[in-house]
């Protein structure tokens, strides 16, 4: 069983978009995968319950067999930061949950990828970040990185602070709307700087099978 926390240099950088891209890669190689999103803020009442986008889209493309709870175990209807939806709520983002959440969906998969909320520091709580939580599971970290004006300074800045704690296994550059003029040199200076391998390009409007086939699975 391998576990990649799923991380962006940003909020709205494409990382729901990126990993469900990655699950669909790992299915058509014949791998038992999952998604999982153990915090989403920016839910909507529905019938069943909260739903978060992201979250359904993750469980969408995992295997079969899983409920919306174990994909997504908290759900957060204001959509603001998690640590301060959560308190709102009077919810406590414990990371020990978080980690049963992950143990139980682990136990039955061969890959599971885990996304985070917005970029690779917010907080769940006091002092206490995605970061320290990652870090302490030893998972290695995927980052994905918007192609947009201001990219370079996120991504290499993120990639620094991915490196103090846990492995780089590899990055995702998404080409995001509008076109970036120059993009390409962008993305040959992120291939030079950041120390880990590009995992694949993701072509601006790319439906899940491109996407899938414009990347590679972290190793």
């Amino acid at each position: 069983m391998s576990t990649y926390f799923i991380t962006g240099t940003d909020t709205g950088v494409g990382k729901t978009h990126a990993s469900c891209a990655l699950l669909r890669r790992a299915r058509h190689q014949g791998l038992r995968a999952c998604g999982y999103k153990p915090v989403a803020s920016g839910c909507e009442r529905t019938p069943d319950g909260l739903r978060n986008e992201d979250g359904l889209a993750l469980l969408a493309e995992s295997a079969p067999g899983l409920s919306y709870a174990q994909v997504n175990p908290l759900a957060l209807e204001p959509a603001i930061a998690p640590h301060v939806a959560a308190r709102e709520a009077g919810i406590v983002l414990d990371p020990a949950a978080m980690n049963a959440g992950h143990a139980a969906l682990a136990a039955a998969h061969e890959l599971v990828l885990v996304e985070g909320a917005g970029g690779w520091r917010v907080p769940l709580g006091g002092t206490v970040g995605f970061d320290d939580w990652v870090a302490a599971q030893g998972w290695p970290v995927v980052l994905v990185v918007a192609m947009r004006l201001g990219c370079i300074n996120h991504a290499l800045l993120s990639a620094e602070s991915i490196l103090r704690r846990t492995r780089l296994a590899g990055w995702i550059a998404n080409r995001v709307p509008p076109a970036m003029p120059q993009w390409q040199d962008s993305l040959d200076t992120l291939v030079r700087q950041i120390p880990a391998p590009l995992l694949g390009v993701l072509p601006t409007g790319a439906d899940l099978d491109a996407a899938a086939a414009a990347l590679t699975l972290p190793g």
